[in-house]
């Protein structure tokens, strides 16, 4: 992808503080941090969406993710605590369609939060989760 900034920064043409790289991925700085120290591990082939890495790929992304987030926690940056936030779609907030996934250190007080819809709390019946897995599993089966 041409227009594609993180391919931009795998190809060496868009600057980035590289904190890891590998022949899959490259993990770097986000230039708009949540906290110091917020790191993005992105695959180095470009894939817009989860549906279309590499599963291989994916699995080296969440390696890296755990060395990151270790890295976080020894590294002397304010670090309590790492969230990992991995945006698939526009619905769900994704900005840059290129597969990344966030490794956020956390601390108490940083005001960064979560905010949840109206239905977060409902309960639904046993019957009714159990049908969403059976049509989850069936769907999985297709590809």
């Amino acid at each position: 992808m041409n227009d594609c900034i993180f391919c931009s920064v795998v190809k060496g043409a868009e600057p980035a503080s590289v904190v890891y790289s590998d022949e899959q991925v490259i993990a770097f700085m986000d230039t708009t941090p949540v906290n110091s120290g917020h790191v993005l591990v992105i695959p180095k082939s470009h894939a817009a969406q989860l549906s279309e890495l590499n599963p291989e790929t994916g699995a080296q992304m969440f390696k890296v993710t755990i060395r990151v987030a270790e890295g976080l926690r020894r590294s002397g940056v304010k670090c309590e605590g790492v969230n990992l936030f991995l945006a698939d779609g526009e619905a769900a907030f994704q900005e840059i369609f290129h597969v990344h996934l966030h490794v956020i250190p956390r601390f108490k007080g940083d005001g960064f939060g979560l905010k949840f819809g109206p239905n977060y709390g409902f309960r639904p019946k046993r019957k009714e989760l159990d049908e969403t897995a059976d049509r989850i599993r069936k769907a999985m089966k297709s590809f």
